[in-house]
């Protein structure tokens, strides 16, 4: 169970990654032969917590599976992570891989539950010509409420994007790895940052919105928090990476004059970023109009609210009027966003 790296803190690292990755191999295909190819194998098993069967049996599987790999050296996780396996071992490592595809196909086909019988079946259809044909004669006896709440949405997304601004341009310089690399201080509060706007990205904005209705009530105001956490957190890190990319040959020219690493960042860093920022700023708030309309419909305000509401009640002539509001002001922000980010580029 050996890997040639340059290092033996490199070939311990090497190890433990294809370990951990072939427990999660392991673990996945036991649960695909559970779930999809044997359903019920193990909850069928007699045992006052089947719960905790189950996730022992997994758990001794992945690590079985995991020790098996690396002992005879077919380690898929190896080869994934750039070691070159030969002869057998390679064919061995290919055929794993082809078996775990496949299967995550056949079981995407069962937990899907797709098909293609009741799709094209006669109730089917007629009820979806029914529906189609509702939304395409909308009903224009609500146009006032649906102009109000489109133009609400429009307005949660442009403060969400506001207020979001200052904070992704401060966090932005804190977590590009070029400017906070040269001390430890600074190194650390560049991975506390990339921390937490990696784990607030990485909850979406419904689940902000389902966490800010609780907190301040259903409304706008809550889809605007919700949005506005996301769109520091993506635009703090577009921001970084486009910094961490810039010229550094003119940082090192002020920096030969004796400038202030603040005088650095202002003169060297900044003219180069501005045209990225707001081409990015600009596509963000387009993001945020077509995601205040998703929000809205679990109490974040603006149109997606009133889209529940009719929805719920089934009144289809109605939705087709919010559904084609929707598309229009969707279109048109679309469509303005792309000339203003070719006019800046």
């Amino acid at each position: 169970m050996s890997y040639s790296t340059n290092s033996k803190s490199g070939s311990a690292v090497f190890l433990f990654k294809s370990f951990l990755l072939d427990v999660f191999f392991g673990g996945y295909l036991a649960a695909i032969a559970d779930r999809i190819l044997y359903p019920n194998l193990i909850a069928n098993v007699t045992s006052p917590d089947p719960t905790s069967v189950t996730f022992i049996l997994y758990g001794t599987f992945a690590i079985i599976f995991a020790i098996v790999s690396a002992v005879f050296n077919f380690s898929l996780s190896a080869k994934i992570l750039g070691k070159p396996l030969l002869g057998w071992r390679n064919s061995v490592a290919q055929n794993i891989a082809w078996i775990i595809g496949i299967t995550s196909i056949i079981a995407g086909w069962v937990i899907s539950k797709i098909s293609p019988v009741d799709f094209f079946s006669s109730q089917g259809l007629g009820a979806a010509k029914r529906l189609f044909g509702a939304l395409l004669t909308p009903n224009l006896g609500i146009f006032d409420a649906a102009l109000f709440a489109i133009i609400e949405t429009i307005y949660i997304a442009l403060i969400a994007t506001l207020i979001a601004l200052p904070f992704s341009f401060v966090l932005s310089f804190l977590s590009a790895r070029n400017l906070m690399k040269n001390h430890p201080v600074t190194f650390a509060v560049y991975y506390v940052i990339r921390l937490i706007t990696n784990v607030t990205r990485s909850i979406e904005p419904l689940i902000w919105a389902i966490i800010f209705s609780v907190w301040v009530g259903f409304g706008p105001f809550a889809g605007m928090l919700a949005l506005m956490v996301h769109t520091v957190s993506s635009l703090t890190k577009q921001y970084s990476e486009q910094i961490e990319d810039v010229d550094t040959g003119a940082m090192e020219a002020i920096e030969a004059t004796g400038a202030h690493p603040l005088q650095v960042i202002w003169f060297a860093v900044v003219p180069q970023i501005m045209i990225p920022f707001l081409s990015f700023t600009i596509y963000r708030w387009d993001i945020n109009v077509r995601m205040a309309t998703i929000i809205g419909m679990i109490g974040g305000g603006g149109i997606g609210s009133l889209l529940i509401q009719y929805s719920g009640l089934a009144k289809w002539h109605e939705v087709g009027l919010i559904v084609f509001m929707i598309a229009l002001v969707v279109w048109v922000m679309d469509y303005v966003s792309a000339k203003v980010r070719e006019a800046l580029v």
